[in-house]
């Protein structure tokens, strides 16, 4: 049962994915009113956050049954003793898994409130405090230590510095302020820092502020599920095409053992910079990350031996990962998704080029991965069906694990085909929530399904290049 309202889009965004879940592909494999109703709960999955919360191991400094006692420990200390399971996930040896108690429904709500932004809405429903630059609005007469509401203003229509809000708000539970409102606005400048610290979120997740750092990279399970599908081996020289903020690079650097090359590329500076920074903090040396934009990745003439970074020459990877930018649909929760049709459309050509660089600059033998972290076709089934139509070398593969769903129909690919992809939907599980209580008499088998399905919207596919030649 929501507890939000669905994920609303702009009129023409709307209409365009309306068709993509309503082709006559899926409407003559599913029926009419089966195609609708995943697609109703799809929007509805959108709006609310996953049910389980997924930090990865980082097994290049500590075992995953360390961590899981540290981490447990942790979590009976924030919750005050609530006895929350922690839990190993039997086909991804490398994540805990953590479920999301809530929705809370008997949260009271106080008179001072606090109005925050979309984005830092989206962070408290998954387990964040509330920081100073998020706060846009607060009740006029707030102090420190004040019990506070917290809403978010999804639409983005509040004014910053406002004493109240009437517009379009979204309850995400109750803390203290930790700051006075005429601190928090003053003129001296923007404060950095806790504003608010959540006591009674609505979703209750663990906060992961400074908790075990080197130790534990806060992912989504499908992301966690790339790496392992590269399925990258040590000695070997893999490169990761768009690769901030470096969770998956770290990871592919973990699963090498810290041996072999991963080049990390991502054409925004301060991106970089963050993938090094997280390098570093996992203490992972085999990791050389460059500012550079992947569609000019292919060198055209022959390179100086000494040169490390991009551009390659030809058929120099092992393996290669392509997480491409993509319209982010997937992404939950989200509440209003603001990107234009045009914006959500011009992914495809950008993909597009990314992909054709990463074939020329693969290894006959090698292994392409691709994945994006949204739900429609155009970036994903069509762009499958595109690339083995373009290059005739390369050859769609079974993936291991194999945890999500298969492919969806409306691409014209083969039953067979779909199989081989993995597409993680949440609509493929009831919106339920979980209450302490069910939660003790749940057997761990059901909540690792629970969470294979209940996560964010994800693609994935896996090619070998062959020799043509």
């Amino acid at each position: 049962m929501s507890f939000f309202p669905k994920i609303s889009f702009q009129c023409e965004v709307e209409e365009y994915l309306t068709k993509v879940f309503r082709n006559n592909e899926l409407i003559t494999a599913l029926g009419t009113q089966e195609a609708e109703s995943k697609y109703q709960s799809l929007l509805s999955h959108l709006s609310h956050p996953p049910g389980f919360t997924t930090v990865r191991v980082n097994t290049h400094l500590a075992s995953v049954k360390h961590v899981k006692k540290l981490l447990f420990e942790e979590i009976q200390k924030q919750f005050k003793g609530l006895c929350v399971p922690v839990l190993e996930h039997p086909k991804l040896q490398d994540i805990l898994l953590i479920p999301v108690i809530g929705p809370r429904r008997d949260l009271k709500k106080h008179a001072s409130e606090v109005i925050v932004g979309a984005h830092c809405g989206y962070a408290v429903l998954r387990g964040a405090h509330v920081y100073v630059p998020g706060i846009i609005s607060t009740s006029r007469f707030m102090k420190a230590g004040d019990l506070v509401s917290v809403y978010s203003d999804i639409e983005g229509k509040c004014k910053r510095g406002a004493k109240e809000f009437e517009g379009v708000k979204v309850f995400l539970g109750n803390g203290i302020s930790e700051l006075s409102r005429s601190e928090i606005f003053s003129s001296s400048g923007p404060l950095n820092g806790m504003g608010i610290r959540m006591i009674e979120p609505v979703y209750l997740s663990p906060s992961f502020d400074n908790v075990l750092p080197s130790h534990l990279f806060l992912q989504n399970l499908p992301s966690v599920v790339v790496s392992h599908i590269l399925n990258p081996q040590p000695g070997e020289r893999i490169l990761d095409m768009c690769a901030a903020p470096g969770g998956k690079t770290t990871h592919l650097a973990t699963l090498m053992h810290d041996q072999g090359e991963v080049i990390a590329m991502d054409k925004i500076a301060n991106k970089v910079k963050k993938i090094k920074q997280n390098a570093e903090l996992l203490q992972l040396n085999c990791i050389k990350a460059f500012c550079y934009d992947g569609t000019k990745a292919l060198s055209v003439e022959k390179r100086e031996d000494e040169q490390e970074g991009p551009p390659f020459l030809p058929e120099s990877f092992d393996r290669i990962l392509l997480d491409a930018p993509c319209s982010g649909m997937g992404q939950r929760p989200n509440m209003a998704y603001s990107s234009t049709l045009k914006e959500v459309t011009s992914y495809q050509p950008l993909q597009r080029k990314l992909f054709t660089m990463a074939v020329k600059l693969l290894k006959p033998g090698g292994v392409l991965v691709y994945s994006t972290c949204t739900i429609t076709l155009s970036e994903n089934e069509e762009q499958v069906a595109w690339a083995l139509k373009t290059f005739p070398c390369l050859q769609l593969q079974p993936q291991e694990p194999h945890i999500g769903g298969e492919g969806m129909r409306g691409a014209g690919l083969s039953l067979d085909q779909l199989k081989l992809l993995q597409r993680f939907d949440p609509s493929a599980v009831t919106l339920q929530g979980i209450d302490i209580n069910s939660l003790q008499d749940s057997r761990e088998d059901d909540l690792i399904s629970l969470a294979n399905k209940d996560c964010i919207g994800f693609f994935i596919a896996k090619f070998v290049k062959l020799n043509c030649k």
